[in-house]
């Protein structure tokens, strides 16, 4: 891992932008004018000028005023990437995200996706070759699985916010992927890598690439196949611990009458009590998947003043996961009438039903249906094509233009549920109740069994772009050199549908969720600006001196959007030491799924870790009613009009609603960064960055979980008017809980601090060893991190901590304030080898910090070896001493540890990699 000394926004105000509208103009025509008039010197082979994430000047050095960390292909390879999550998760400065645990809640459905900071996904911008990738989902998420990692040829990591130069959504950073779009020749490369059990990963990918148009274009093509196979939780012993049960398929039965009740073992035989059975060892620790993958870069010049270039990029992604519905086998727990003619009850139970004198018999069933866990298929398609044209008009005015189309198209199907209502309306198991033998342990009900359609969602994006940059050498040159500009406009227009299932929509399956429809977009317009003037060069104690600026305006056709800016100096002392400062503006702009999906319920039951509906995800956002626990404030129950302490709560007559809200605002945010860049002449081959941020973040959407109103409203601020007990409203008949509201507000406020430090050190082997060997590190050190959820409660201090009370945009729930990776590599002849150290430091539960993990390291071996000219192969453990997640006694969301954590053991890799020579 290296970093990247790259650029970001910039900013200045109106009246300067006019000001330089004006100067490109009159610089266009006078280059024009001048073109024919350049003498041989004019036209001499200018420095390659390239373009670096966070910016659009093109510059010929790789500095600039905002920090950028990378991840070359060198990494990539040897860390043997199948996916870009594996990638991503080795990222300091990345938490979890959604991932292959598929633990996260909300719209992911087995997606891979991109936390910066904790921050949130949806608050990480996602590029791939510095124009936006297509999201996936209503929150703008992008899935990262659509990403062929092996024609990655760097991932930069730009820090804080970059609105003023790539619009809305970089809050807490972009994420740019660079592809290989110049490869030369045919490359075949296959992968494997496994863990102990399961989750085998395979990877078969070929790309090829070469010149066209007699030179004049190049070519760059890849084709792929990927397959993740699952792990099960019954393959760790440490995942089965504390595990749930549920009724099982025997069943338990009370008649209504008399109250007797019995139950049915998995013998068949008849119990007193009810019978359960464990489950959890069938659910997933890792979801399969499978990808293809195929694309085309291309480029050619059509004069010396015109090139086009574009790619087209499709992948087909399958997730077979827990879903919306989890995993959790559909059971019944309903009335049912039983005849005395029914010749399948159990002769020890007859007496203990009641039969009326027409011979009928109302009987409670609660009984495991016997279908299998609940899996969800989520069937991901998605492409994207870009066309653009870009040239030099004169030596020193260049244009880019573009048009782009994203398309993800997503069928999600839920497996082993059924239709509850039959076509008269009335419940299908009930009618059969007479027909079969319900008091069978090893009744087949498969009939009952149908794939039912989840969800159709279709996701797009259009973006037109053009811009002009160049520098000002045909009107003037200040003392230090010209200065270079950029000005553009981008139009953006996205839209969503979603089409439900009938059974979800009309909440007629055995699965207690439900979907919405929706049919929303929006559009953007936006101009903007960006300067970069060199303000000293060649000076004593200012070997450069550069100020960046930017400035976008925007308009939003769903919101309010605020114009963003950003200012940045650039300041090498001499050729040892650089100083970089930036402050910027950023917004986030409500997305879909916040401001057009409609108001959805469930049923609280699914939260409540009591009952047997409860879906393991959900842990901690429902923790029961203070008041009925007996640890709420006495004054502020009976203020609010509780039940009293110890009154039986049925949470399925409690419904937990969330949805967006059209009135919802943009997300504001402020960050600053200063940084030094230290690469001193007197020791060869070393390198270091120290960087420190400060992000802010206001009006950040926010819902607040029902267990942290309820602690708040009666634990923590028991007092009269606490606006979050109405998050909370009870019944006023009876004092129990009715409805939890999680509905999309501009509630929040984030604030996050700290520094990245990296290091490189290349230096010759000991002699014994020959060769050459480089020590690399890469850190991230928080040093505050708070979110206030809304107005009138306390900041929480999420530094060091873990729990849904600090989560961003439902993914991520560990907030560690240290992480690093370290490198040590020796390379000799044809060999190299790697030894990793990652480590997360240790956090507390974000309740009370009553419960700690200790920090966790992780020690990877990777070796390489270009066998011949034309094949190479590398080999590696990542997690070599097999470490165990963690298992904290409370606040877990995956089985008992947390998902940011990697729950696979010790994994085994080798790739190999074909280069035929032609």
């Amino acid at each position: 891992m290296t970093t990247y000394l790259g650029n970001k926004h910039s900013s200045f105000n109106l009246r300067n932008a006019s000001k330089l509208a004006l100067a490109v103009n009159l610089a266009l025509f006078s280059q024009l004018a001048l073109a024919q008039q350049q003498d041989s010197t004019n036209s001499a082979e200018k420095p390659e000028v390239i373009t670096i994430t966070g910016s659009r000047i093109a510059r010929t050095e790789l500095v600039a005023s905002s920090p950028v960390a990378s991840v070359d292909e060198v990494q990539i390879q040897l860390d043997r990437a199948v996916n870009v999550e594996d990638i991503t998760a080795k990222l300091p400065q990345a938490a979890a995200g959604a991932n292959a645990t598929g633990a996260t809640v909300g719209d992911s459905l087995g997606s891979s996706t991109i936390d910066l900071r904790s921050l949130g996904q949806n608050r990480t911008l996602v590029l791939i070759n510095g124009t936006r990738a297509v999201p996936f989902s209503f929150r703008n998420s992008v899935d990262v699985n659509i990403i062929p990692a092996g024609l990655i040829k760097r991932v930069d990591v730009l820090t804080g916010g970059a609105a003023a130069v790539y619009g809305a959504d970089a809050v807490a950073g972009v994420v740019n992927f660079i592809m290989d779009d110049q490869f030369d020749g045919v490359e075949l490369s296959a992968s494997y890598e496994t863990a102990q059990d399961g989750a085998e990963k395979l990877n078969t990918e070929a790309v090829f690439g070469g010149d066209i148009a007699n030179g004049r274009g190049h070519l760059t093509g890849y084709v792929g196949y990927s397959e993740r196979k699952a792990l099960l939780a019954g393959d760790r012993s440490w995942a089965m611990q504390n595990s749930n049960s549920m009724i099982n398929t025997g069943g338990f039965y009370t008649d209504v009458a008399s109250g007797n009740s019995f139950g049915i073992s998995d013998s068949g035989a008849v119990t007193a009590t009810a019978n359960n059975t464990n489950i959890n060892g069938e659910r997933n620790l890792i979801q399969p998947m499978d990808r293809l993958s195929a694309g085309l870069f291309f480029d050619t010049e059509f004069s010396d003043y015109a090139q086009l270039y574009g790619r087209v990029m499709y992948a087909k992604v399958k997730v077979n996961g827990a879903g919306a519905s989890g995993q959790t086998p559909v059971s019944v727990n309903e009335k049912v009438t039983l005849t005395i003619d029914n010749p399948f009850i159990p002769a020890e139970a007859r007496n203990l039903i009641s039969f009326d004198s027409n011979g009928q018999a109302v009987v409670n069933v609660a009984r495991n249906l016997g279908l299998g866990l609940q899996h969800t298929d989520a069937v991901r398609e998605s492409s994207q094509y870009q066309f653009g044209l870009k040239g030099d008009i004169t030596d020193s005015l260049r244009y880019d233009m573009y048009a782009q189309f994203g398309r993800t198209d997503e069928t999600s199907t839920i497996y082993n549920n059924a239709y509850k209502i039959n076509n008269t309306g009335g419940s299908r198991f009930a009618a059969i109740a007479n027909s079969v033998d319900l008091f069978d342990p090893n009744l087949d009900l498969s009939s009952f069994s149908t794939p039912l359609l989840y969800s159709n969602r279709e996701r797009t994006q259009n973006v037109l772009a053009a811009t002009l940059s160049g520098d000002s050498t045909p009107l003037f040159e200040l003392p230090a050199g010209a200065v270079s500009y950029a000005l553009g406009y981008e139009y953006r227009k996205e839209s969503g549908k979603q089409i439900p299932g009938d059974a979800f929509r009309n909440g007629t399956s055995y699965a207690a969720v439900s979907v919405f429809d929706m049919n929303a977009g929006f559009d953007s317009k936006e101009v903007y600006a960006e300067v970069l003037v060199p303000l000293l060069f060649d000076m004593p104690f200012f070997d450069q001196l550069d100020f960046e600026g930017a400035y976008r305006i925007s308009e939003y056709s769903n919101t309010d959007a605020k114009n963003t800016y950003k200012l940045g100096l650039n300041w090498a002392i001499n050729s040892d030491v650089r100083i970089r400062a930036s402050h910027q503006t950023a917004f986030r702009a409500p997305n879909l799924g916040e401001f057009a999906s409609p108001i959805t319920a469930l049923s609280l039951a699914l939260f409540d870790q009591t009952d047997a509906q409860f879906v393991p995800r959900f842990a901690g956002r429902f923790n029961g009613d203070p008041c009925l626990l007996g640890t709420g404030n006495a004054e502020q129950c009976a203020r609010y009009g509780a039940a009293a302490v110890g009154t039986p709560f049925d949470a399925s007559t409690a419904s937990y609603t969330y949805g967006g809200n059209p009135n919802i605002k943009p997300e504001q945010a402020e960050s600053s960064t200063l940084g030094l860049v230290f690469t001193p002449s007197y020791i060869d081959g070393f390198d270091a960055t120290l960087d420190y941020y400060n992000i802010e973040i206001t009006d950040a959407v926010s819902q607040i979980q029902p267990a942290a109103a309820l602690k708040n409203c009666y634990i923590d601020n028991p007092v009269a008017g606490n606006p979050l007990c109405d998050a909370v409203p009870r019944n006023p008949q009876t004092g129990l809980i009715s409805t939890a509201i999680v509905n999309d507000f501009n509630l929040a406020a984030m604030k996050q601090s700290g520094f990245d430090l990296a290091l490189n050190y290349r230096f010759a082997a000991p002699a014994f060893m020959g060769g050459s060997m480089k020590a690399g590190y890469q850190g991230t050190i928080i040093t505050k991190q708070t979110r206030q959820n809304n107005a009138t409660v306390a900041a929480i201090d999420c530094k060091g901590t873990f729990g849904s009370a600090c989560s961003g945009d439902f993914a991520s729930v560990l907030q560690a304030d240290y992480k690093h990776r370290m490198t040590l590599d020796w390379n000799i002849d044809t060999v190299g080898v790697q030894l990793g150290w990652r480590r997360i430091g240790s956090v507390e539960n974000d309740a009370n910090r009553s419960i700690s993990i200790a920090a966790q390291n992780y020690i990877d071996l990777s070796a390489s070896w270009q066998a011949t000219d034309e094949v190479r192969v590398t080999a590696g453990v990542d997690n070599l001493l097999d470490k165990a997640p963690p298992l904290p006694l409370s606040g877990a969301n995956h089985f008992n540890t947390v998902s940011d954590y990697s729950v696979l053991g010790r994994t085994l890799g080798v790739s190999l990699r074909y280069t035929p020579a032609f």
